[in-house]
């Protein structure tokens, strides 16, 4: 081996004996607990329907973009479909990415420059940690959802400052104290940036305008691969952010534009999304139901969430591991979540509700967490 490939190998080691070695995992026929199609849109047959028949609408469209937007890849249709998702969430304009990813990366290394600061809440998804480490602005996280933490921290800031945060914190599930953020970023002349990835969905167009503050955000980021049941995101503010991401958003300049088939899928998953109000009503009452069999608490407690995202934590690897093999083992799919991608001693299971769920299902879910955690 190489030199290059030794030291691959000896992090593979390291990896593999503290236990937090990663695979890749085929699907299985498993009862689905652990995806983010939280209103079964990414295997609706309505929705596959409709997006056959609106790429039969477009004979001439292309089976590739063939290029990037600013050279060949750009579509009238692209740019219609970013004003209709905008004027959706009550936006001004937005500019599509190929994955929510993309998005917070090229958001935030672009928008903040040298001697401006970005603060994160620390349990910000991983996309946004590298998005501001590429930026050459000063960097700070504040303690999860806690505002005085936050104020703490805007006190230290210079320059322009961003304010970065979820609506739907993926790997707990909860809902930060937007209001109580705003107010304070808005003291402090800081900008706020809310992830909405998780939000659509439960919130039919998120959690900014279920509350009506979209004049008041600076940028929100919606991404597509969760309850629309598709792949990409869009970056929704104002047109003067969009055009300065058109012109500075490396991840938006130096990559493929997304197909006319990705397109045609996120504008046909908008229609949908405008007669979800069943699936929408059938995703609460199940999160209800979770929550009302569940008898977690104490030694291995679940996490306070309303959302789909439902967490038991279990503090180790291994006991992590031990639930979910159960479950598993019992026709359930349910991931562990191990350290190093959350804290260590914070260890858990991640149950991600969805809409056709049945109540059988939830039932056996939570009768056998019951079972495992009154076996300890």
């Amino acid at each position: 081996m190489t030199a290059a490939e030794i030291y691959l190998k000896t992090r593979l080691n390291e990896r593999q004996s503290s236990g937090t070695y990663r695979t890749l995992k085929p699907e299985n026929d498993l009862i689905d607990f652990c995806s983010n199609d939280y209103l079964g849109f990414a295997r609706s047959a309505t929705l596959k329907s409709n997006i056959e028949q609106e790429v039969q609408n477009h004979p001439h469209s292309f089976n590739g973009s063939t290029g990037s937007r600013l050279l060949s890849g750009n579509l009238q249709y692209a740019e219609d479909l970013e004003k209709t998702i905008a004027v959706y969430h009550q936006y001004q304009a937005g500019l599509l990415f190929n994955s929510g990813y993309d998005a917070n990366l090229g958001l935030l290394s672009s928008l903040a420059q040298r001697g401006d600061t970005i603060i994160l809440d620390e349990l910000i998804h991983a996309s946004a940690i590298d998005g501001a480490r590429l930026s050459y602005a000063n960097r700070y996280s504040f303690k999860h959802n806690d505002t005085e933490s936050l104020e703490a921290k805007l006190k230290l800031a210079k320059g322009n400052c961003y304010v970065v945060i979820e609506s739907v914190y993926s790997m707990d599930g909860d809902t930060p104290p937007l209001l109580d953020i705003l107010h304070i970023t808005e003291k402090y002349g800081a900008n706020l940036i809310v992830d909405e990835a998780h939000a659509v969905g439960l919130y039919p167009a998120g959690l900014v305008a279920g509350l009506g503050l979209q004049k008041r955000i600076f940028a929100s980021i919606v991404t597509f691969g969760k309850a629309l049941g598709g792949h990409g995101a869009i970056v929704l503010g104002s047109e003067i952010l969009r055009q300065y991401l058109i012109n500075f958003a490396r991840p938006f300049i130096y990559t493929t534009a997304a197909s006319f088939h990705q397109l045609a899928s996120v504008k046909m998953a908008y229609q949908l999304l405008n007669s979800a109000e069943q699936e929408v009503i059938d995703l609460k009452n199940n999160i209800k139901l979770f929550k009302e069999q569940i008898t977690s608490k104490g030694t291995y407690p679940l996490l306070n969430s309303d959302s789909p995202i439902q967490c038991i934590v279990l503090g180790s690897n291994d006991k992590a591991r031990g639930m979910a093999n159960t479950l598993q083992n019992k026709g359930l799919d349910v991931r562990a979540i191990l350290s190093p991608t959350v804290a260590a001693g914070t260890e858990r299971i991640r149950i991600c509700l969805h809409s056709f769920n049945t109540s059988d299902d939830i039932i056996k879910l939570t009768d056998t967490i019951n079972q495992f955690i009154n076996a300890r």
